[in-house]
C-alpha cells in the first residue's frame, strides 16, 4: 500500500483522469470536463496512482452547515478493489476533512452501487438520507453520515 500515490487534481489531463473514473464508477451521474473543472474550484478532488496507472479518485467537500460536515467520496475502479487502495484512499479524504475542520462526516452513495454501500458501512456509516436527483427520476442515491 505504501505505493499508493493520492495527489491534487491538477490540470486537464489530471482532471480527465478524474472524470473518467467518476463517470465509470457513477455513470447515471455522468459529467463532462468542464463541469469536472468547475467542481475542482469547490472542493478537494484528487487521484490516486500506483506509480503511473490510475487506481481511483476522491473527493471531499469541505465542511459546512452548523454541524461542519464534510462530504467524502473514494472510488477505487473495479480491478482495484479489495486490495487495500479503498482503505487507504478513505482514510486519506478522512484526515483531509479533519485537517479543514469537519466535526461530522458523510458520503453520498448511488443505491444501486452495492460495493460502495458495503464499504461505507463496514467503516460505520448509516443512512441518513435517501433521495433522487430531479434530473434522472430512476436513481436512487444515499447519504450516509459516519457515527461517533
Amino acid at each position: 500500500m505504501n505505493d499508493l500515490q493520492v495527489v491534487p487534481v491538477d490540470g486537464d489531463r489530471m482532471l480527465e483522469q478524474w472524470r473518467h473514473v467518476h463517470n465509470l464508477i457513477v455513470p447515471p451521474d455522468e459529467l463532462s470536463l468542464a463541469e469536472v473543472r468547475e467542481r475542482s474550484g469547490r472542493h478537494r478532488l484528487e487521484n490516486a496512482c500506483l506509480g503511473d496507472e490510475l487506481v481511483g479518485c476522491s473527493t471531499v467537500r469541505p465542511p459546512e452547515g452548523e454541524g461542519a460536515v464534510a462530504t467524502v467520496i473514494a472510488r477505487v475502479l473495479p480491478e482495484f478493489r479489495r486490495r487495500g487502495f479503498g482503505t487507504a484512499l478513505y482514510e486519506h479524504c478522512l484526515a483531509q476533512a479533519r485537517v479543514l475542520g469537519a466535526q461530522d462526516i458523510q458520503t453520498v452513495v448511488l443505491a444501486a452501487n452495492s460495493d460502495g454501500l458495503r464499504f461505507a458501512e463496514a467503516r460505520g456509516f448509516v443512512e441518513v438520507e435517501r433521495y433522487v436527483a430531479p434530473e434522472d427520476e430512476t436513481e436512487v442515491w444515499l447519504t450516509l453520515r459516519l457515527e461517533r
